[in-house]
């Protein structure tokens, strides 16, 4: 995975520069300037406007008393597909484009939901009573049961205290014997 990684790093910034240099000799400099700076530019305006439109689908999903799953997926697919449109070069445009088909979008957000819950484990940590506060879960069947507290077991209050009905170990200067 690790190799893969880092000849996918290697290999676009390469096939960007050659594709760019490409169509610059079919199109000319100054155009294939415009055609980045233009999808650069378009980028921008959807992280700018999609921002705000996913926190609103957000409020609204949560206020109809939904989870706001679909409308978050939806606004990180806009704003990964904005910052794809902003990186110079044209194998990230297209990505970017495609990520601004709803269809799509939402196929590959779903795939990509898919494949993290498959590989991954869910961690719930808690704070409370008993030995054990946290808990690894791959499904809700596997929840164990808290167990149960042990007399006098309590919330731990830190703070200072003096016994008034005890003498003071350190005495002060002016409560010295004259």
């Amino acid at each position: 995975m690790r190799f893969a990684l880092l000849l996918f790093f290697v290999a676009m910034p390469l096939l960007e520069l050659a594709l760019l240099i490409k169509l610059g000799q079919s199109i000319g400099f100054w155009s294939t300037l415009m055609v980045i700076i233009g999808t650069a530019t378009l980028g921008l305006i959807i992280l700018q406007y999609q921002g705000i439109a996913a926190y609103r689908k957000g409020m609204t999903s949560l206020a109809a008393g939904k989870p706001p799953v679909a409308a978050v997926l939806d606004g990180t697919m806009l704003m990964i597909a904005g910052g794809l449109l902003i990186a110079p070069g044209l194998i990230t445009d297209c990505l970017g484009l495609l990520l601004l088909i709803p269809p799509l979008r939402r196929g590959i957000g779903a795939w990509a939901i898919m494949r993290m819950m498959a590989a991954g484990t869910v961690s719930v940590s808690t704070f409370g009573y008993g030995d054990d506060q946290a808990e690894a879960v791959n499904s809700p069947t596997e929840a164990k049961p808290r167990s149960k507290q042990s007399p006098g077991a309590g919330p731990v209050i830190e703070g200072e205290f003096e016994r008034i009905d005890e003498k003071p170990l350190h005495r002060q200067r002016d409560d010295r014997p004259k």
